[in-house]
């Protein structure tokens, strides 16, 4: 399984994975999720996956090859797309056409087109965009109103983000819950593993801020988890019982 989370703010970007893939209980290994595409003052484009690891190795290669939208022959990359809303486009053709060239084979051993695609980033004169692709190559996009999206398990780090987010947040803070929301995953779902790939943009930047590989050993996240999960105990041991449990 995966999770992946990615934060559009006002003030940039937040995206982070997990790495690890498993095919059964015995066959677990890490990949990298995370694939970033910077051209410093022109572009930063971050694309996070997850699903099938064959299909989202298979898309990746389409969109590094050359994604032919439409027909018109012309061959389009994230290094080479005008704008994020057409990077979100040729990202959901190289789904589809991924789809087209397996589908039979696929279907025949009787597995399932599994993949979900997250595309952030921002190209220069345009606005900071966040985008999540599925298998049937539509996609939605982040809003001031809803400012995150999830990939994979998500449910075990929706709460804090549902709770905690605004657009408005300031960037460092927006990675801390991100950081709390991929805790809660790793401590809930074992199909969820270090390490995770981080990625922090700043609105106008043009080049990432932050991109950093966080282990075990991260001094700072093990902090976190330790720290977090001390204040979530102490929190509820300074609740009030209820009255009507005494009575």
């Amino acid at each position: 399984m995966t999770y992946c989370v990615g934060l559009r703010l006002n003030d940039g970007l937040v995206m982070l994975s997990d790495t690890r893939t498993n095919a059964g209980l015995d066959n677990i290994a890490t990949f990298c999720k995370m694939h970033v595409v910077e051209e410093p003052g022109e572009r930063m484009i971050a694309l996070m996956s997850s699903g099938n690891l064959a299909i989202s190795q298979a898309v990746i290669s389409l969109l590094t090859d050359g994604v032919d939208v439409g027909g018109s022959g012309n061959l389009e990359t994230l290094s080479s797309v005008p704008s994020m809303f057409r990077a979100a486009q040729v990202v959901s053709e190289a789904v589809r056409q991924t789809y087209n060239i397996h589908r039979e084979a696929m279907q025949s051993q009787g597995v399932s087109f599994e993949v979900g695609m997250m595309l952030g980033g921002q190209i220069r004169g345009r606005e900071v965009r966040l985008y999540q692709i599925y298998s049937a190559g539509n996609f939605i996009e982040a809003t001031e109103d809803t400012p995150f999206l999830q990939l994979g398990e998500h449910k075990y780090g929706k709460p804090i983000l549902d709770r905690a987010v605004t657009y408005e947040m300031d960037v460092y803070d927006a990675l801390k819950l991100a950081l709390i929301s991929m805790d809660s995953t790793l401590r809930s779902n074992l199909s969820v593993g270090l390490p995770l790939d981080l990625m922090v943009y700043k609105r106008d930047a043009l080049a990432t801020d932050i991109r950093r590989r966080i282990t075990e050993d991260d001094p700072y996240f093990r902090h976190l988890r330790e720290y977090w999960s001390g204040a979530l105990r102490e929190a509820h041991q300074r609740l009030p019982r209820p009255h009507w449990a005494q009575e």
